[in-house]
């Protein structure tokens, strides 16, 4: 069984194609599940779409959870479609967005990480002349809200997992416990993580997150799932049988998706 919960589409202001697209592309690539998850909105702000290039206005969500339901039913004779979002984690806000979710009936909803200490965790110039002990600072300020959304309850998936690591590769190699206590923790609470194949994208290469902390991860029981993070119709799927493999070798006998956030188990 072939799926992918991680795919975006124009609203979020950086990626190509409408959510027919993707669902047809899934179609065309074999996939019996499609998980559509576009970036949810700024729900704490008080403009309606203050950074138009990165999600979409908060003003058009209903928009995006309505043609995703009225597509989930069109095409449900060809492909299962699941209605997903993949939600900012800014720890202040969480009630706020947590009473939005609340009022949809969504599959899943993916718990990411962005910004940390107030920066994107893909500026490139934020590591910068930085000494090794505010590193090893960052990387656990980093963890920290990993593992605080683990614990928030809001989330079925925590999405890439590592992905602080994309445009500076040597990310995985500042020393701390923080990586293992938030395995642990996510363990503990029964979520599972992604394998992101959109790592390849950026300077790190390969996937989020890397194989040292997917054998940690089967470790602490923490479950896997699927998850392109196409920005491209193209990309739909892409390297599914590859991580299927890698998941076998490391150890895993199983990865899931969500159904109505109930867990939905695939042997590998």
């Amino acid at each position: 069984m072939k799926f992918d919960l991680h795919t975006h589409h124009f609203r979020c202001g950086h990626a190509d194609g409408t959510i027919r697209d993707y669902i047809e592309a899934a179609i065309s690539h074999g996939l019996q599940v499609i998980g559509i998850s576009d970036h949810s909105p700024y729900f704490a702000e008080e403009e309606d779409q203050p950074w138009p290039g990165i999600t979409m206005a908060t003003s058009d969500f209903g928009n995006y959870v309505a043609e995703v339901l009225k597509l989930k039913e069109e095409y449900k004779d060809r492909i299962e479609v699941l209605l997903g979002v993949e939600s900012d984690f800014f720890p202040e806000h969480a009630d706020v967005y947590r009473r939005m979710y609340d009022q949809y009936p969504f599959d899943y909803i993916i718990g990411s990480v962005h910004k940390s200490d107030g920066i994107s965790i893909f500026n490139k110039n934020r590591w910068k002349g930085m000494k090794d002990g505010e590193k090893v600072r960052q990387k656990e300020i980093y963890y920290d809200l990993i593992r605080q959304s683990a614990q928030s309850g809001m989330f079925q998936i925590l999405g890439h997992i590592d992905a602080m690591k994309g445009y500076f590769p040597a990310f995985s190699e500042i020393p701390t416990e923080a990586v293992d206590e938030t395995l642990r923790v996510i363990g503990q609470c029964d979520i599972a993580i992604e394998i992101n194949t959109s790592g390849k994208m950026k300077d790190c290469g390969g996937w989020y997150p890397s194989d040292d902390i997917l054998e940690r991860a089967l470790h602490y029981g923490v479950a896997a799932t699927f998850g392109s993070d196409s920005h491209v119709p193209s990309r739909v799927g892409d390297e599914f049988e590859e991580v299927a493999r890698r998941l076998k070798e490391i150890g895993f006998k199983e990865w899931v998706f969500f159904r109505q956030k109930q867990r939905c188990i695939v042997p590998l």
